[in-house]
């Protein structure tokens, strides 16, 4: 994990779809903190998903995750994010958001991470403002890893702040680039998650 908590954990009652929408982006999270291992590509393997637009990225994720292997992630993992001095994207929601790197964003959601109680782990060196640390917060709100489980409106309100503004973007990207298989398989799921949250949160907000 990329995070740590500052408060004691609260259990709360969650409700079996907010413990889905948590397990979805703590999912989504680990697989865009590093590339995945043997174990965890199994796992992808055995997902299964409905006739829904999430349910089929899902289904289409599975089916790639059974013909990669780990080198080969590894590989896909490093030419996306890591590269020679960079990779073909950068996952931060300060460059999506205003053309850089350790910008206003970043400040805005460390201030807002001190309030949830949520610090970085000591042996984390990214910015926070990376999209798998945004997943794995969004994901810890939801269940109260960070201590109470965050409420709707405080979760829509982090989510508009940021994640909403930039992760769709950052998603399509994800689908889109040169080097991109496993990953464009994980950019859909993505992108057919926060589909959902944002209809679902203006529906709630109107």
């Amino acid at each position: 994990m990329t995070l740590t908590q500052t408060q004691p954990e609260m259990m709360a009652e969650i409700t079996e779809e907010d413990r889905l929408r948590a397990d979805l982006y703590n999912y989504l999270g680990l697989m865009l903190a590093g590339p995945p291992d043997e174990m965890l590509l199994a796992q992808t393997a055995g997902l299964t998903g409905d006739t829904s637009p999430l349910g089929q990225a899902i289904g289409g994720l599975a089916r790639v995750a059974k013909v990669t292997k780990p080198k080969a992630a590894q590989r896909e993992y490093d030419a996306l994010f890591i590269g020679l001095g960079r990779g073909e994207l950068l996952p931060y929601a300060s460059y999506y958001m205003t053309g850089f790197l350790n910008e206003k964003p970043l400040a805005n959601l460390r201030a807002d991470m001190a309030a949830l109680g949520i610090t970085r782990a000591p042996n984390t060196f990214e910015p926070e403002d990376n999209i798998a640390s945004l997943m794995e917060m969004m994901g810890g709100m939801i269940v109260g890893r960070f201590g109470n489980a965050a409420d709707l409106p405080r979760q829509r309100a982090f989510f508009n702040k940021h994640i909403g503004p930039w992760a769709p973007h950052f998603f399509t990207d994800l689908q889109g680039a040169k080097g991109s298989v496993l990953y464009a398989s994980v950019g859909a799921v993505g992108s057919a998650l926060l589909t959902i949250e944002q209809e679902a949160f203006r529906m709630m907000a109107g």
